[in-house]
Protein backbone atom coordinates (compact mmCIF):
# COMPACT_ATOMS: atom_id res chain seq x y z
CA UNK A 1 0.00 0.00 0.00
CA UNK A 2 1.50 3.57 -1.11
CA UNK A 3 2.49 5.85 1.81
CA UNK A 4 0.08 9.11 0.00
CA UNK A 5 1.51 11.82 2.17
CA UNK A 6 4.97 10.97 1.21
CA UNK A 7 3.03 10.45 -2.76
CA UNK A 8 2.42 14.45 -2.09
CA UNK A 9 5.06 15.07 -0.86
CA UNK A 10 7.20 14.48 -3.48
CA UNK A 11 5.08 15.70 -6.35
CA UNK A 12 5.27 19.19 -4.16
CA UNK A 13 9.03 18.88 -4.55
CA UNK A 14 9.14 17.70 -8.55
CA UNK A 15 6.26 20.04 -9.85
CA UNK A 16 4.71 22.28 -7.59
CA UNK A 17 1.47 22.76 -5.93
CA UNK A 18 -0.86 20.25 -3.95
CA UNK A 19 -1.82 17.29 -6.39
CA UNK A 20 -5.32 15.55 -6.39
CA UNK A 21 -4.42 11.67 -5.16
CA UNK A 22 -5.75 8.76 -6.65
CA UNK A 23 -4.94 4.69 -6.82
CA UNK A 24 -5.81 1.73 -8.37
CA UNK A 25 -4.70 -2.15 -6.98
CA UNK A 26 -3.45 -4.95 -8.47
CA UNK A 27 -5.25 -8.17 -8.04
CA UNK A 28 -5.48 -12.02 -7.79
CA UNK A 29 -7.16 -14.34 -9.57
CA UNK A 30 -8.69 -17.10 -7.16
CA UNK A 31 -9.77 -19.77 -9.99
CA UNK A 32 -11.17 -19.18 -13.33
CA UNK A 33 -7.82 -19.13 -15.54
CA UNK A 34 -8.28 -18.81 -19.35
CA UNK A 35 -12.01 -18.75 -19.62
CA UNK A 36 -12.08 -14.74 -20.17
CA UNK A 37 -11.65 -15.15 -23.67
CA UNK A 38 -13.67 -18.06 -24.24
CA UNK A 39 -16.46 -15.24 -22.57
CA UNK A 40 -16.24 -17.38 -19.26
CA UNK A 41 -16.55 -16.57 -15.78
CA UNK A 42 -13.64 -15.67 -13.38
CA UNK A 43 -13.59 -15.13 -9.74
CA UNK A 44 -10.41 -12.51 -8.46
CA UNK A 45 -9.72 -10.20 -5.89
CA UNK A 46 -8.33 -6.25 -5.75
CA UNK A 47 -4.86 -7.30 -3.74
CA UNK A 48 -3.56 -4.22 -1.00
CA UNK A 49 -1.09 -3.64 -3.79
CA UNK A 50 -1.86 -0.79 -5.75
CA UNK A 51 -0.37 2.05 -8.68
CA UNK A 52 -0.73 5.42 -6.97
CA UNK A 53 -0.81 8.46 -8.64
CA UNK A 54 -0.25 11.98 -7.83
CA UNK A 55 -1.38 14.87 -10.48
CA UNK A 56 -2.23 18.29 -11.33
CA UNK A 57 -3.81 20.14 -13.69
CA UNK A 58 -1.46 22.01 -16.54
CA UNK A 59 -2.79 25.30 -18.31
CA UNK A 60 -1.75 23.36 -21.68
CA UNK A 61 -1.80 19.90 -23.34
CA UNK A 62 1.46 18.75 -22.19
CA UNK A 63 1.13 15.29 -20.16
CA UNK A 64 4.60 15.18 -17.89
CA UNK A 65 4.97 11.90 -16.07
CA UNK A 66 7.49 10.76 -13.40
CA UNK A 67 8.00 7.42 -12.20
CA UNK A 68 9.14 6.87 -8.90
CA UNK A 69 9.69 3.45 -9.32
CA UNK A 70 12.05 4.02 -12.61
CA UNK A 71 13.41 7.08 -11.30
CA UNK A 72 12.17 8.44 -14.85
CA UNK A 73 10.53 11.45 -16.26
CA UNK A 74 8.80 11.38 -19.44
CA UNK A 75 6.25 13.18 -21.50
CA UNK A 76 3.33 13.74 -24.49
CA UNK A 77 1.49 15.92 -26.12
CA UNK A 78 -2.34 15.74 -26.22
CA UNK A 79 -2.44 17.52 -29.42
CA UNK A 80 0.79 15.75 -31.48
CA UNK A 81 0.55 11.98 -31.44
CA UNK A 82 4.83 11.06 -32.44
CA UNK A 83 6.18 7.23 -32.72
CA UNK A 84 6.34 5.04 -29.63
CA UNK A 85 9.00 3.26 -27.86
CA UNK A 86 7.86 0.07 -28.00
CA UNK A 87 8.02 -1.43 -24.50
CA UNK A 88 8.02 1.94 -22.57
CA UNK A 89 6.31 2.39 -19.17
CA UNK A 90 5.09 5.85 -20.81
CA UNK A 91 2.53 3.96 -23.88
CA UNK A 92 0.22 2.77 -20.69
CA UNK A 93 -0.18 6.33 -19.70
CA UNK A 94 -0.01 7.69 -23.45
CA UNK A 95 -2.71 4.77 -24.47
CA UNK A 96 -5.05 5.24 -21.78
CA UNK A 97 -4.94 9.56 -22.47
CA UNK A 98 -5.43 8.91 -26.17
CA UNK A 99 -7.87 6.19 -25.81
CA UNK A 100 -10.25 8.66 -23.43
CA UNK A 101 -10.48 11.02 -26.07
CA UNK A 102 -11.28 9.08 -28.70
CA UNK A 103 -14.04 8.79 -26.17
CA UNK A 104 -15.14 12.04 -26.14
CA UNK A 105 -13.44 13.09 -23.33
CA UNK A 106 -11.65 16.58 -23.53
CA UNK A 107 -8.53 15.94 -21.79
CA UNK A 108 -6.11 18.78 -19.86
CA UNK A 109 -2.78 18.85 -19.61
CA UNK A 110 -1.30 17.03 -16.70
CA UNK A 111 1.37 16.44 -14.21
CA UNK A 112 1.74 13.06 -12.45
CA UNK A 113 3.88 11.49 -10.55
CA UNK A 114 3.29 7.54 -10.48
CA UNK A 115 4.37 5.34 -7.89
CA UNK A 116 3.59 1.30 -7.39
CA UNK A 117 3.83 -1.62 -5.14
CA UNK A 118 2.37 -3.67 -7.53
CA UNK A 119 5.12 -6.66 -7.97
CA UNK A 120 5.77 -6.54 -11.98
CA UNK A 121 5.66 -9.76 -13.47
CA UNK A 122 4.18 -11.62 -10.78
CA UNK A 123 0.84 -12.59 -12.76
CA UNK A 124 -0.74 -9.65 -9.78
CA UNK A 125 -1.59 -7.09 -12.78
CA UNK A 126 0.72 -4.45 -12.41
CA UNK A 127 0.01 -2.87 -15.59
CA UNK A 128 -4.18 -2.82 -15.11
CA UNK A 129 -3.29 -1.26 -11.75
CA UNK A 130 -1.50 1.53 -13.70
CA UNK A 131 -4.22 2.24 -16.48
CA UNK A 132 -7.16 2.39 -14.43
CA UNK A 133 -5.32 4.54 -12.05
CA UNK A 134 -4.28 6.81 -15.05
CA UNK A 135 -8.31 6.88 -16.25
CA UNK A 136 -9.57 7.68 -13.45
CA UNK A 137 -7.12 10.42 -12.77
CA UNK A 138 -7.07 11.80 -15.94
CA UNK A 139 -10.85 11.94 -16.16
CA UNK A 140 -11.17 13.09 -13.01
CA UNK A 141 -9.28 16.31 -13.02
CA UNK A 142 -10.44 16.99 -15.97
CA UNK A 143 -14.00 17.13 -15.20
CA UNK A 144 -15.63 14.10 -16.86
CA UNK A 145 -17.51 11.20 -14.60
CA UNK A 146 -16.14 8.49 -16.92
CA UNK A 147 -18.21 5.18 -15.73
CA UNK A 148 -15.96 2.01 -13.96
CA UNK A 149 -17.00 -0.04 -17.12
CA UNK A 150 -15.53 2.61 -19.25
CA UNK A 151 -12.30 2.76 -17.83
CA UNK A 152 -12.14 -1.05 -17.61
CA UNK A 153 -12.59 -1.10 -21.35
CA UNK A 154 -10.35 1.36 -21.67
CA UNK A 155 -7.52 -0.04 -19.66
CA UNK A 156 -8.01 -3.17 -21.68
CA UNK A 157 -8.13 -1.00 -25.38
CA UNK A 158 -4.59 -0.28 -24.11
CA UNK A 159 -3.11 -3.41 -24.20
CA UNK A 160 -4.11 -3.78 -27.48
CA UNK A 161 -3.45 -1.41 -29.35
CA UNK A 162 -0.19 0.47 -26.61
CA UNK A 163 1.70 -2.07 -25.62
CA UNK A 164 0.74 -5.19 -27.81
CA UNK A 165 -1.14 -7.72 -25.29
CA UNK A 166 -4.14 -9.27 -26.44
CA UNK A 167 -5.22 -9.71 -22.89
CA UNK A 168 -9.43 -10.27 -21.32
CA UNK A 169 -11.10 -8.16 -19.39
CA UNK A 170 -10.71 -9.44 -15.97
CA UNK A 171 -7.78 -7.47 -14.68
CA UNK A 172 -9.20 -3.70 -15.61
CA UNK A 173 -12.76 -4.49 -14.15
CA UNK A 174 -11.87 -6.03 -11.04
CA UNK A 175 -9.31 -2.75 -10.25
CA UNK A 176 -11.96 -0.62 -10.83
CA UNK A 177 -14.83 -2.40 -9.72
CA UNK A 178 -13.64 -4.20 -6.76
CA UNK A 179 -14.74 -4.20 -2.73
CA UNK A 180 -13.12 -4.46 0.18
CA UNK A 181 -13.54 -7.82 1.68
CA UNK A 182 -14.86 -9.42 -1.41
CA UNK A 183 -13.90 -11.01 -4.09
CA UNK A 184 -15.90 -10.15 -7.46
CA UNK A 185 -17.64 -12.57 -9.76
CA UNK A 186 -17.46 -12.02 -13.24
CA UNK A 187 -19.32 -13.11 -16.20
CA UNK A 188 -17.07 -11.95 -18.87
CA UNK A 189 -19.77 -11.73 -21.86
CA UNK A 190 -22.16 -9.44 -20.29
CA UNK A 191 -19.98 -7.76 -18.03
CA UNK A 192 -22.38 -8.39 -14.94
CA UNK A 193 -20.51 -8.99 -11.94
CA UNK A 194 -21.32 -9.75 -7.99
CA UNK A 195 -19.22 -9.08 -5.06
CA UNK A 196 -18.93 -11.87 -2.89
CA UNK A 197 -18.14 -11.56 0.28
CA UNK A 198 -14.76 -13.22 1.63
CA UNK A 199 -14.46 -13.66 4.45
CA UNK A 200 -10.69 -13.82 5.85
CA UNK A 201 -10.85 -13.72 9.89
CA UNK A 202 -9.59 -17.16 10.25
CA UNK A 203 -8.13 -17.80 6.66
CA UNK A 204 -5.51 -15.71 4.86
CA UNK A 205 -5.15 -15.14 1.06
CA UNK A 206 -1.29 -15.85 0.31
CA UNK A 207 0.37 -15.01 -2.72
CA UNK A 208 3.73 -17.63 -3.66
CA UNK A 209 5.88 -15.87 -6.48
CA UNK A 210 7.68 -17.98 -8.69
CA UNK A 211 10.28 -15.53 -9.69
CA UNK A 212 9.99 -16.77 -12.99
CA UNK A 213 8.58 -13.60 -14.46
CA UNK A 214 5.34 -14.12 -15.95
CA UNK A 215 5.93 -13.59 -19.63
CA UNK A 216 2.81 -15.20 -21.44
CA UNK A 217 4.88 -17.20 -23.70
CA UNK A 218 2.82 -15.30 -26.85
CA UNK A 219 2.94 -18.41 -29.29
CA UNK A 220 1.57 -20.68 -26.46
CA UNK A 221 -1.53 -18.43 -25.51
CA UNK A 222 -2.48 -17.60 -29.39
CA UNK A 223 -2.38 -21.73 -29.09
CA UNK A 224 -4.74 -22.21 -26.99
CA UNK A 225 -6.81 -19.63 -28.13
CA UNK A 226 -6.97 -21.03 -31.85
CA UNK A 227 -7.86 -24.44 -29.85
CA UNK A 228 -10.81 -23.49 -28.09
CA UNK A 229 -12.05 -21.75 -31.38
CA UNK A 230 -11.07 -25.10 -33.29
CA UNK A 231 -13.37 -27.18 -30.05
CA UNK A 232 -16.07 -24.50 -30.85
CA UNK A 233 -16.19 -25.25 -34.60
CA UNK A 234 -16.36 -28.99 -33.90
CA UNK A 235 -19.00 -28.70 -31.34
CA UNK A 236 -21.27 -26.92 -33.33
CA UNK A 237 -21.71 -29.39 -36.27
CA UNK A 238 -23.36 -31.41 -32.11
CA UNK A 239 -24.61 -27.96 -30.95
CA UNK A 240 -25.38 -25.22 -32.99
CA UNK A 241 -26.64 -22.42 -30.65
CA UNK A 242 -23.20 -22.19 -28.64
CA UNK A 243 -20.59 -19.29 -29.90
CA UNK A 244 -17.95 -19.92 -26.94
CA UNK A 245 -16.48 -22.80 -25.20
CA UNK A 246 -18.72 -20.79 -22.20
CA UNK A 247 -21.92 -22.17 -23.69
CA UNK A 248 -21.30 -26.04 -23.54
CA UNK A 249 -22.23 -27.54 -20.03
CA UNK A 250 -19.79 -30.51 -18.36
CA UNK A 251 -22.50 -33.41 -19.59
CA UNK A 252 -22.93 -31.68 -23.32
CA UNK A 253 -19.24 -32.03 -23.61
CA UNK A 254 -19.04 -35.61 -22.11
CA UNK A 255 -21.31 -36.28 -24.54
CA UNK A 256 -19.56 -35.14 -27.36
CA UNK A 257 -15.99 -35.30 -26.41
CA UNK A 258 -14.78 -37.77 -28.72
CA UNK A 259 -15.65 -35.72 -31.81
CA UNK A 260 -12.37 -33.32 -30.93
CA UNK A 261 -8.93 -34.32 -31.29
CA UNK A 262 -5.93 -34.14 -29.17
CA UNK A 263 -4.45 -31.51 -27.44
CA UNK A 264 -8.48 -29.79 -28.46
CA UNK A 265 -10.15 -32.30 -26.15
CA UNK A 266 -8.11 -31.47 -23.42
CA UNK A 267 -8.13 -27.70 -23.40
CA UNK A 268 -12.14 -27.86 -23.75
CA UNK A 269 -12.27 -29.92 -21.02
CA UNK A 270 -10.24 -27.32 -18.96
CA UNK A 271 -12.56 -24.82 -19.97
CA UNK A 272 -15.61 -26.38 -19.57
CA UNK A 273 -14.56 -27.08 -16.09
CA UNK A 274 -13.13 -24.46 -15.12
CA UNK A 275 -16.47 -22.27 -15.94
CA UNK A 276 -18.16 -25.13 -13.59
CA UNK A 277 -15.65 -24.70 -10.97
CA UNK A 278 -15.95 -21.16 -10.80
CA UNK A 279 -19.71 -20.73 -10.12
CA UNK A 280 -18.80 -23.50 -7.82
CA UNK A 281 -16.86 -21.79 -5.74
CA UNK A 282 -18.52 -18.75 -5.77
CA UNK A 283 -21.40 -20.50 -4.16
CA UNK A 284 -19.08 -21.87 -1.75
CA UNK A 285 -17.88 -18.42 -0.71
CA UNK A 286 -21.39 -17.25 -0.83
CA UNK A 287 -22.26 -20.02 2.00
CA UNK A 288 -18.50 -19.59 3.95
CA UNK A 289 -17.45 -23.15 3.05
CA UNK A 290 -13.95 -22.65 2.52
CA UNK A 291 -13.20 -26.03 2.48
CA UNK A 292 -15.16 -26.67 -0.82
CA UNK A 293 -13.38 -23.41 -1.93
CA UNK A 294 -9.86 -24.87 -1.79
CA UNK A 295 -11.15 -28.33 -3.23
CA UNK A 296 -11.96 -26.38 -6.07
CA UNK A 297 -8.87 -24.19 -6.23
CA UNK A 298 -6.46 -28.09 -6.71
CA UNK A 299 -9.31 -29.14 -9.17
CA UNK A 300 -8.28 -26.36 -11.25
CA UNK A 301 -4.91 -26.39 -11.08
CA UNK A 302 -4.49 -29.91 -12.09
CA UNK A 303 -6.48 -28.91 -15.33
CA UNK A 304 -4.38 -26.25 -15.93
CA UNK A 305 -1.52 -28.15 -15.28
CA UNK A 306 -2.65 -31.47 -17.22
CA UNK A 307 -5.21 -30.48 -19.62
CA UNK A 308 -4.67 -26.83 -20.93
CA UNK A 309 -0.48 -27.23 -19.84
CA UNK A 310 0.30 -23.50 -19.02
CA UNK A 311 1.52 -24.62 -15.59
CA UNK A 312 5.78 -24.83 -15.36
CA UNK A 313 7.92 -26.33 -12.88
CA UNK A 314 8.38 -23.74 -10.75
CA UNK A 315 4.26 -23.23 -10.27
CA UNK A 316 3.98 -26.94 -9.73
CA UNK A 317 6.53 -27.42 -7.10
CA UNK A 318 4.77 -24.34 -4.96
CA UNK A 319 1.62 -26.34 -5.57
CA UNK A 320 2.49 -29.81 -4.56
CA UNK A 321 4.58 -27.93 -1.47
CA UNK A 322 1.49 -26.07 -0.20
CA UNK A 323 -0.60 -29.72 -0.34
CA UNK A 324 1.74 -31.21 2.08
CA UNK A 325 1.58 -28.67 4.63
CA UNK A 326 -0.63 -28.68 7.46
CA UNK A 327 -3.34 -25.91 7.23
CA UNK A 328 -3.36 -24.89 3.17
CA UNK A 329 -7.23 -25.61 2.03
CA UNK A 330 -6.16 -25.32 -1.46
CA UNK A 331 -4.13 -23.66 -3.98
CA UNK A 332 -3.35 -23.06 -7.65
CA UNK A 333 -0.79 -21.09 -9.70
CA UNK A 334 -3.11 -17.90 -11.03
CA UNK A 335 -2.89 -15.54 -13.97
CA UNK A 336 -1.65 -17.17 -17.80
CA UNK A 337 1.10 -19.14 -16.75
CA UNK A 338 4.28 -20.53 -17.70
CA UNK A 339 5.53 -18.23 -14.85
CA UNK A 340 4.22 -16.10 -11.78
CA UNK A 341 2.15 -16.67 -8.52
CA UNK A 342 0.35 -19.25 -7.24
CA UNK A 343 -2.35 -18.42 -4.78
CA UNK A 344 -3.48 -20.22 -1.63
CA UNK A 345 -5.65 -20.38 1.03
CA UNK A 346 -3.61 -20.90 4.88
CA UNK A 347 -5.68 -20.80 8.08
CA UNK A 348 -4.09 -18.19 9.79
CA UNK A 349 -2.99 -20.19 12.68
CA UNK A 350 -0.58 -21.89 10.23
CA UNK A 351 0.51 -18.62 8.02
CA UNK A 352 3.86 -18.40 9.67
CA UNK A 353 5.09 -22.29 9.43
CA UNK A 354 3.39 -22.39 5.64
CA UNK A 355 5.94 -19.43 4.62
CA UNK A 356 8.89 -21.26 6.94
CA UNK A 357 8.23 -24.44 4.97
CA UNK A 358 8.13 -22.46 1.05
CA UNK A 359 10.72 -20.71 0.95
CA UNK A 360 13.36 -23.22 2.34
CA UNK A 361 11.91 -26.04 0.44
CA UNK A 362 11.24 -24.00 -2.80
CA UNK A 363 14.81 -22.69 -2.54
CA UNK A 364 16.03 -26.30 -2.45
CA UNK A 365 13.70 -27.56 -5.25
CA UNK A 366 13.89 -25.07 -7.65
CA UNK A 367 17.11 -22.77 -6.42
CA UNK A 368 15.22 -19.93 -6.37
CA UNK A 369 13.75 -17.73 -3.16
CA UNK A 370 10.11 -17.48 -3.54
CA UNK A 371 8.24 -14.07 -2.37
CA UNK A 372 5.37 -14.30 -0.13
CA UNK A 373 2.84 -11.95 0.14
CA UNK A 374 -0.57 -12.41 2.21
CA UNK A 375 -3.58 -9.96 1.06
CA UNK A 376 -6.79 -8.93 2.12
CA UNK A 377 -9.37 -8.77 -0.60
CA UNK A 378 -9.30 -4.85 -1.36
CA UNK A 379 -11.21 -1.82 -2.28
CA UNK A 380 -11.18 -0.60 -6.23
CA UNK A 381 -10.18 2.40 -7.52
CA UNK A 382 -10.38 5.85 -5.94
CA UNK A 383 -9.27 8.86 -4.77
CA UNK A 384 -7.86 9.36 -1.57
CA UNK A 385 -6.47 12.25 0.93
CA UNK A 386 -2.69 12.31 1.31
CA UNK A 387 -3.51 11.78 5.04
CA UNK A 388 -5.39 8.24 4.95
CA UNK A 389 -7.34 6.09 2.41
CA UNK A 390 -10.11 8.07 2.98
CA UNK A 391 -11.94 8.72 -0.65
CA UNK A 392 -11.38 12.50 -0.95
Amino acid sequence: MIDAVKLKDEFVRTFGPDPRIFRAPGRVNLIGEHTDYNDGFVLPMAIDREAAVAIGRRTDRKVRVRTVNFDETAEFDLDEEKERKAGFWLNYIEGVARLLERGGVKLSGADILLWSDVPGGAGLSSSAALEVVTGLALSTVAGADVDRVTLAKIGQQTEHEFVGAKVGIMDQFVSAHAKAGHALLLDCRSLEFENVPLDTTDVAVVICDTNIKHELAASAYNTRRAECEQAVNILKKRLPEIEKLRDVSVAEFEKYADDLPEPVRRRARHVVTENNRTLQAATALKRKDLASFGALMWQSHESLRHDYEVSSKELDILVDLAKGTEGVLGGRMTGGGFGGSTVNLVAREYCSGFTEKVQTSYKKAAGLEATILVSEPAEGASEITAGGRTAA
